[in-house]
């Protein structure tokens, strides 16, 4: 996709080929959904299908159109109270873990408002003058990146729901699982010292990426692939989910509590572990990395092999050693893949989003913008930890060396994994 020029005068005509292709995206992520598909919540951290339809679009409506539009007049004003996420500015929400009670508005009316917004705003864009496209224009950025993410929680949201069926279905049986044999493991050194973290090319980045600016680290090595399926499972049948001493505290209160055996989506059947896919039940693929870990298992799993996770910083200055390449949502496998044999750092961007050990806090000068949109990511800086490199559902159009994902230590639903530093 092309980068967005910085020249006013013909960026709002080429952000529009943009926002049709990423928009589309998503229409393309709802062909092999059944009408009922669309309308389940399965826990309160997702959401139903609808609701990412609906609620990406409002974005576009409420930030851009609203401010923007001439005479703009809402399709319908109680949109705003229904599909407003989490912006206390913009005014009160419906409740997060109620969204899948709505049977109103329905799935065919949500398409119409995504179309009729679609409309008014490749008008917009095309009527735009060079002062208006001015502010326009990184809002735009921000709205399809902002698709994006929903992208992603749409297929990780579908497939917790779809999980939930004993019959296990497939959200697309056409994809084919790729195979392949557990490769070595390698380990590559990292030079310590003062290092430059993160953004500060004109590109498009999140507020929370900056300002850029200098980090110390110490010399270490990391690990040159995700941690495997193989892998994972001796450490599950070590007893690890039975030895409070590989655990943090509150990470073995929530074994506990949650009663959790083994990663989320393996599925004991025959004496045989298997796992839960987009593409329906398989056996457990050993040579892929495993997936949908928690904080809190990834750092035991660390402690048990004698590594740790790596920081963030450690992490960025690592990945500067490889291009942006790998396993995203474009191929349609949606899920990690094994890797190939090879000497040198693998799958440090797509396949699996990677645990570091830092919290999810400002870097230093960090200031919001102005407004409900600088609730964006500021204001979850607190209990959370930082994730990188993306997934097999991350855009490889949305992804950067830079880019801070965050989650709380117990959230497994997401495409999580393990990368190893000492």
């Amino acid at each position: 996709m092309a980068t967005i020029p910085s020249d006013l005068s013909t960026r709002c005509a080429l952000l529009l080929s943009k926002y049709e292709s990423i928009r589309g995206f998503t229409d393309g992520l709802c062909e092999p959904l059944e009408i009922e598909d669309f309308v389940v919540q399965s826990m309160p951290d997702a959401s139903p299908i609808r609701w990412h339809l609906a609620h990406t679009t409002w974005f576009f409506e409420t930030f851009i159109l609203k401010p923007f539009a001439k005479d703009y007049e809402p399709l319908d004003p109680m949109y705003e109270y229904l599909f407003n996420s989490y912006y206390n500015g913009i005014g009160e929400q419906f409740p997060r873990s109620k969204r899948g009670l709505l049977t109103r508005p329905t799935v065919a009316e949500v398409m119409i408002y995504r179309r009729e917004i679609d409309n008014r705003m490749g008008q917009l864009l095309l009527e735009a003058t060079p002062e208006e496209a001015m502010q326009i224009a990184p809002l735009v950025e921000l709205g399809l990146h902002h698709e994006q993410q929903h992208q992603e929680l749409m297929l990780t949201d579908l497939k917790h729901a779809l999980a939930q069926n004993p019959f296990y279905p497939a959200y697309d049986t056409d994809v084919e699982q790729p195979t392949g044999k557990t490769t070595s493991q390698t380990w590559h050194e990292v030079d310590g010292g003062l290092v430059e973290i993160g953004h500060e090319a004109a590109d498009f980045a999140y507020d929370n990426e900056s300002p850029h600016h200098e980090a110390l680290i110490p010399a270490l090595e990391i690990a040159g692939r995700l941690v495997t399926n193989s892998e994972y499972r001796q450490f599950l049948e070590d007893g690890a989910y039975q030895r409070p001493e590989l655990w943090l505290s509150l990470g073995w209160n929530t074994v506990q509590s949650e009663q959790w055996d083994a990663p989320l989506y393996w599925i004991r059947q025959n004496e045989t572990w298997h796992e839960f896919t987009l593409s329906g039940l398989r056996p457990l693929n050993e040579a892929s990395p495993v997936t949908h870990i928690s904080y809190f298992e990834a750092d035991a799993f660390a402690r048990w092999q004698g590594s740790r996770l790596p920081t963030e910083f450690e992490w960025e200055t690592a990945s500067r050693l490889v291009p942006v390449e790998g396993n995203f949502a474009e191929s349609h496998n949606f899920h990690p893949a094994p890797t190939q044999e090879s000497e040198g750092l693998r799958q440090m961007l797509g396949d699996a989003w990677e645990w570091t050990t830092s919290s999810y806090a400002p870097y230093p000068g960090f200031k919001p913008p102005e407004g409900a949109i600088g609730e964006y990511n500021g204001k979850f800086m607190c209990q959370q930890y930082v994730l990188r490199g993306g997934s097999c559902a991350t855009s490889r159009s949305h992804i950067r060396r830079t880019y801070r994902n965050f989650f709380p230590p117990e959230a497994r639903w997401q495409f999580t994994g393990i990368r190893l530093a000492r």
